[in-house]
C-alpha cells in the first residue's frame, strides 16, 4: 500500500495537485488521465524488456515500436497522401525528452490515438478505448506529469529490488490514493478493495491454470489481476523458482509470467472475464492487465444484474467485491434471479451462484448485514447457500478494512455450488460452515490505514481455512470454529458468527470491602494519620473529616459519628 512508503505517497500527492491545479478537479478524470499515462510508460518499459529478454533467449519477438503507423483517419487515402509516423517516436523514453508544446501536441495527435489503435481494430481494447479522449490541456501540466511519474516508477522499482517484491498494481495504487484524497467511495459505491484481501482470497480459493474465471463487477480488475498473480506464481513454483520471497503482507507473488509457456500463456489470457457499467471502469481495467501481461484482456462493458445479461453455469471460479450501497430498477432485474428484492448485494451473490458451474467455488465480499438480516430476500439468499451450495466459510472482517472509502463491516463468504437453480434438492450441500473472525489485517483501522508489525491474521486465517476439521474445531470461545448445518438451520439461517461465538467471562475475585476501604483511608490521609488497632481519632483526621469522600468512608468505618 502507497501508505508504506512516505516518498511514494507524497510523489502521488504532488500528482494529484498537479492535475488539481491544472483544471482536472473530477478524481475519476484525474485518475483516467494519469491511467494513460502510466500506460504509455509502462508499456515502454515492458517492451524494451521484452527485447532484452528476447536477444538473452534468442527467441523470436516483434516490438510494438518497430516499423510505421498510419493514423486510422489517414488508411483510407491515397498511398501518397498517407503520412506513416515512425513507432519509435511514440515510446515515452523518446517523446519525453521533447520540449512542452511539441509533446503535448505528439502525445494528443500520434500516441494516445496508437495506443487505442495498436492491438488492431477488432479487439476489445480498442473497441472500449474509441470514445476515449486524452484532455490533458496544458503543456506544462504534462511535463510535470511525464517527470513525476517517471519518479513515481524508479521509486516502485526501487521498492520491488529493495523488498524482493514483484512490480505491483501501480495504477490500482493511483486510484486508491486519488478516492483517499477525496475521502469518498465514489459513484455506485466504488472503492478499491485492498490488495492484501485480495491476495488472501485468492490464496482460499487456489485458483489453477485452465480455470475459468470471472468477476461481474471487476473494477480496475484487481481481483482478476489477484487471480493471475496467484496463478502465475503457483506455475513458477511448479517450475523450481527459488527466488520468490514473501511482500509485506506474508504473500508469495510475481506477475513475471515470461517462464510460461506460449501454450499456458494463452490459456491463462483466454482465463479471466470482467464486466463492469462504468466505461471508465472497463478502460481501467483494461490497461491495468495489460500492463501486467494480459496482452488481450477480457474485460467488457455488462450490467450483470440486467436482463441483457443470460450468462449461467459458465465459471469455475467468481471472485468479487460487489457494490452494495444501492439498489437496481426492478423492471431492469435479470427474469432468472429469483429473489424478491432490488438491493444489490443480495443480486449479486445469487448471481454469482448462477454464473458458477457445478463444482465452481466463489469467494464475495458482503455487508455483513447480509449474514443476519431479518427480511424475506436475506433469509432466502443464506439458505440458497447453505442447502444449494456447499458453503464452507464465513470470515468477518473488521469495519476498518475498507476505510478511509467506507467503515461498513464485511464478510468474505467461500461457497462452492453443489445444486443448480432447478435441481431438486435431496441433500443440503452444506455439512459444516466454517467462522473466523478476523481481528486484524496487517494495518490500522482508522483512516490512514498504516502498516503495523506482521501480517495480522492473514495468514492464519489461509493456513487455518485449508487444515480445517470439523471433529476438532469445535471451540467456540476461540477466533475459528465449525458449525454443523443443523444449528444454522435452528437458528433461522442466521450467518453471524456473534450468533455462535461464545463470550469468554474470567471469574474475577475482589477484596473485602472493609480492606479496600481502609486502603483508600490510608491513600487519601497517610498511614500515620490513625491507629488502626483502637481506631483512635487524630487530629489532622478530625481537620479532614468535614469534606467529601474521607468523612463517609470514615463513618463506614465506624470512625466518626
Amino acid at each position: 500500500m502507497l501508505q508504506n512508503n512516505p516518498e511514494l505517497k507524497s510523489k502521488i500527492d504532488q500528482l494529484w495537485n498537479k492535475f488539481w491545479s491544472g483544471g482536472i478537479s473530477n478524481p475519476l478524470t484525474a485518475i483516467e488521465q494519469i491511467t494513460y499515462l502510466l500506460f504509455m510508460k509502462r508499456l515502454d518499459e515492458l517492451d524494451q524488456k521484452k527485447q532484452a529478454d528476447a536477444e538473452w533467449t534468442g527467441e523470436p519477438y516483434t516490438s510494438k515500436f518497430e516499423g510505421t503507423w498510419i493514423p486510422l483517419e489517414e488508411r483510407n487515402w491515397p498511398a501518397a497522401e498517407q503520412r506513416p509516423i515512425d513507432k519509435r517516436t511514440l515510446r515515452w523514453s523518446e517523446f519525453k525528452r521533447m520540449q512542452a508544446e511539441e509533446m503535448l501536441q505528439h502525445v494528443q495527435a500520434k500516441v494516445f490515438p496508437f495506443l487505442k489503435d495498436m492491438n488492431g481494430s477488432e479487439s476489445n481494447f480498442t473497441h472500449h478505448m474509441r470514445n476515449a479522449v486524452f484532455i490533458i490541456p496544458k503543456p506544462a501540466l504534462l511535463v510535470e506529469a511525464v517527470k513525476t511519474i517517471d519518479e513515481i516508477f524508479e521509486i516502485m522499482e526501487h521498492d520491488s529490488r529493495e523488498r524482493g517484491q514483484a512490480f505491483q498494481d501501480i495504477q490500482g495504487d493511483v486510484y486508491e490514493m486519488l478516492l483517499s484524497e477525496i475521502a469518498t467511495a465514489g459513484k455506485n459505491g466504488q472503492f478499491r478493495t485492498p490488495r492484501h484481501i485480495i491476495k488472501l482470497m485468492a490464496d482460499l480459493v487456489r485458483p489453477q491454470l485452465g480455470h475459468k474465471i470471472a468477476d461481474p463487477a471487476c473494477g480496475s480488475g484487481g481481483f482478476l489481476l489477484g487471480a493471475y498473480q496467484y496463478i502465475v506464481t503457483d506455475l513458477a513454483k511448479k517450475a523450481g523458482s527459488k527466488d520468490l520471497q514473501p511482500d509485506e503482507d506474508g504473500f508469495i507473488r510475481t506477475s513475471v509470467a515470461a517462464g510460461l509457456t506460449e501454450k499456458a500463456q494463452a490459456i491463462l489470457q483466454a482465463s479471466l472475464f470482467g464486466y463492469d457499467i462504468d466505461s471508465t471502469m472497463v478502460r481501467l481495467g483494461l490497461m491495468n492487465l495489460m500492463m501486467h501481461g494480459i496482452n488481450e484482456p477480457n474485460i467488457d462493458y455488462k450490467d450483470t444484474l440486467s436482463k441483457s445479461y443470460n450468462e449461467e453455469a459458465e465459471y469455475d471460479i467468481v471472485m468479487a467485491n460487489p457494490p452494495f450501497t444501492g439498489s437496481i430498477d426492478k423492471g431492469d432485474i435479470n427474469e432468472n434471479l429469483s429473489l424478491s428484492t432490488t438491493k444489490t448485494e443480495l443480486l449479486f451473490v445469487e448471481n454469482i451462484y448462477r454464473l458458477l458451474k457445478k463444482g465452481g467455488t466463489a469467494c464475495v465480499i458482503v455487508p455483513q448485514g447480509v449474514l443476519f438480516g431479518s427480511g424475506v430476500a436475506f433469509k432466502a439468499l443464506r439458505k440458497l447457500l447453505v442447502e444449494r451450495c456447499d458453503l464452507k466459510a464465513v470470515i468477518t472482517m473488521p469495519s476498518g478494512v475498507f476505510k478511509p472509502y467506507a467503515g461498513v463491516s464485511t464478510a468474505i463468504l467461500l461457497f462452492t455450488k453443489v445444486w443448480g437453480p432447478k435441481d431438486k434438492v435431496t441433500q443440503p450441500a452444506t455439512e459444516h460452515v466454517w467462522f473466523y473472525e478476523m481481528q486484524a489485517d496487517g494495518y490500522s483501522l482508522d483512516d490512514k490505514r498504516s502498516k503495523q508489525e506482521g501480517t495480522g491474521d492473514l495468514q492464519d486465517i489461509e493456513a487455518r481455512f485449508h487444515a480445517r476439521n470439523p471433529e476438532t474445531d469445535t471451540d467456540r470461545t476461540a477466533k475459528w470454529f465449525c458449525v454443523a448445518r443443523g444449528d444454522i438451520e435452528a437458528e433461522g439461517y442466521d450467518l453471524s458468527l456473534s450468533r455462535y461465538k461464545e463470550d469468554v467471562f474470567e471469574e474475577v475475585e475482589y477484596e473485602a470491602p472493609g480492606v479496600i476501604l481502609e486502603r483508600l483511608l490510608v491513600a487519601e490521609l497517610g498511614e500515620g494519620f490513625f491507629n488502626h488497632e483502637t481506631h483512635e481519632r487524630h487530629e489532622k483526621v478530625l481537620a479532614e473529616v468535614e469534606s467529601g469522600i474521607v468523612r463517609e468512608l470514615l463513618e463506614l468505618r465506624g470512625m466518626v459519628g
